[in-house]
């Protein structure tokens, strides 16, 4: 069933928009889906629709990115290893915004929360999944960026700096990761989509305007299908897959 069958895709943030969007449209496709959020009740709602569409039962698995330490996240490693064997797919999806804030106005426990979720828990995840991903033959690595705040406009505060970051580790894995040709490292910008974030952002927009989350679904399909092997450290718009 499905272009993606036998294949294990962790998403991080998957009870947010983006997140669950991607696990639906890759479940749809037969991957079995990990589903790791903090927030369980997202988590069980994203559960109940993957198994409404008689899709591969998921996993859920509650894990707070900004708060666990190394030894958590290489026990999730371990347990994805000793479970699965093997990983075809992480896609970072999770996410931290509150506000556009002045840089003068940012405190430091917002700052270093930010920077966690956003840069530390993408590095530290691919870190200890690593060696679970070159089990496979093929697998693909995709980290969520943002077009507005790779252009470091004012305002965009550790939400900013941490996206732009973010691209430059997943360039320099790709770099790393090409010659063995088995893992893949992309970056996707999603562009503007009715979703959760887009409403924090900005809550003055006429989001009927916007198109909705699911116009991402083949985006998803080609990152972690077989048309992208081959393809790593590249900047993929979405508005590309729906404009």
């Amino acid at each position: 069933m499905g272009m993606l069958k036998g294949q294990t895709i962790l998403i991080t943030g998957a009870g947010g928009g983006l997140g669950s969007t991607a696990a639906l449209a890759l479940a749809a496709q037969g991957a079995h889906i990990i589903l790791l959020d903090n927030q369980i009740a997202k988590l069980e709602a994203v559960y109940d629709a993957i198994a409404a569409a008689n899709a591969p039962e998921p996993v859920m698995y509650p894990f707070d990115l900004a708060g666990a330490n190394e030894n958590e996240y290489q026990e999730l490693a371990n347990r994805i290893q000793s479970q699965y064997g093997s990983l075809q797919g992480l896609l970072h999806s999770a996410v931290e915004f509150q506000a556009f804030t002045p840089i003068a106005n940012t405190g430091t426990l917002a700052w270093g929360h930010s920077l966690n979720v956003n840069l530390n828990a993408p590095f530290l995840l691919t870190r200890v999944l690593l060696p679970v991903l070159e089990q496979s033959e093929q697998a693909s690595v995709v980290f969520t960026s943002d077009s507005h705040a790779r252009l470091a406009p004012a305002y965009a505060g550790p939400y900013g700096v941490g996206k732009i970051a973010l691209e430059g580790l997943a360039k320099i894995l790709a770099e790393e990761l090409e010659t063995a040709g088995k893992i893949r490292v992309n970056i996707l910008v999603p562009g503007a989509v009715n979703s959760p974030l887009r409403k924090r952002a900005y809550p003055g927009e006429d989001k009927t305007k916007l198109p909705p989350m699911q116009v991402l679904a083949p985006v998803y399909l080609y990152l972690f299908g077989i048309d992208s092997i081959g393809k790593t450290g590249q900047i993929v718009d979405a508005r590309t897959f729906y404009l």
